[in-house]
C-alpha cells in the first residue's frame, strides 16, 4: 500500500547502546527512546535531553517494575494481561498521577510464548478491563513477527493484527477507538510498514550491532 511517511513513527530501541550512541540518534531527529529494561533505562534517561524525548516501554514489564515505569515512561507497547492493568491502577493511585498512560495492547500471533502478548480469545476481554480505569488511554495494538523472518509468515501475523484493529473498531467498545499498530522491527519493518504499521521499533537498523553497554 502507498503510505505517507508522516503516518510512520519511529521508535529507537536502545537497549545495550550507550548514551552518548543515542545523543547520537537525537542530534540526527530521533524523538522516540524504546527500552526493554526498566534498570537499564533509569541508568540512561538522567543522562539524556529527556525533555526533547517521548520514552516508550516496549519489553514485557513484570509487576514489581511498574512504578518505575510509571514514573519514568511516557508510553507502554506491551500491556498483556489483567493483573497487569491492576498493578498499573493501583501504583497510579498511591503515586496520585491523574495523566492517561498511552497502552498498546501486546498479541501474541506467532504462538511462541517467549514473545509474550494475549491470544486473540484474551484481546476483547483485556481490552473492555483495561478502559475501566482512567489511568489507561488504549491507544492500539502491539505484536512482533516471527523469527527468523519468514516473508509469507511475517506478512500474515501483521495483516492479522491490522484485521484485529478494524474488527476490535467495530464493536464500538465504550471508550475505545484504536488507532496505532506497532508492528516492524529492523528485519521485518518493510513488511509491517505494507501492512498498516503506524509505529516501527529500530534498533540495529538505526544503531548497527548492540554495543558492549552492560
Amino acid at each position: 500500500m502507498g503510505r505517507d511517511e508522516s503516518e510512520i513513527k519511529i521508535v529507537a530501541v536502545t537497549k545495550g547502546q550507550s548514551p552518548e550512541r543515542i545523543l547520537e540518534a537525537v542530534e540526527c531527529g530521533i524523538v522516540r527512546i524504546g527500552e526493554n529494561r526498566i534498570q537499564e533505562a533509569l541508568e540512561k534517561i538522567p543522562l539524556l535531553p529527556h525533555q526533547r524525548l517521548e520514552f516508550h516501554f516496549v519489553g514485557q514489564l513484570q509487576t514489581n517494575k511498574v512504578k518505575q515505569m510509571l514514573l519514568h515512561f511516557h508510553y507502554l507497547h506491551s500491556l498483556d494481561r489483567i493483573k497487569l492493568v491492576e498493578a498499573i491502577h493501583a501504583q497510579a493511585v498511591k503515586l496520585n498521577i491523574e495523566s492517561r498512560l498511552p497502552v498498546l495492547i501486546q498479541v501474541n500471533l506467532t504462538g511462541k510464548e517467549t514473545q509474550g502478548g494475549v491470544d486473540e480469545q484474551g484481546l476483547v476481554p483485556l481490552i473492555e478491563r483495561a478502559v475501566r480505569y482512567p489511568e489507561l488511554d488504549v491507544r492500539g495494538l502491539m505484536t512482533i513477527g516471527p523469527y527468523p523472518v519468514d516473508e509469507r509468515e511475517t506478512r500474515r501475523v501483521f495483516r492479522k493484527l491490522w484485521e484485529l484493529k478494524e474488527e476490535i473498531n467495530t464493536l464500538k467498545i465504550p471508550g475505545v477507538y484504536l488507532r496505532e499498530l506497532s508492528m516492524g522491527m529492523s528485519e521485518d519493518f518493510e513488511i509491517a510498514i505494507e501492512e498498516g504499521a503506524t509505529m516501527i521499533r529500530l534498533g540495529r537498523a538505526i544503531f548497527g550491532e548492540r554495543s558492549t553497554l552492560k
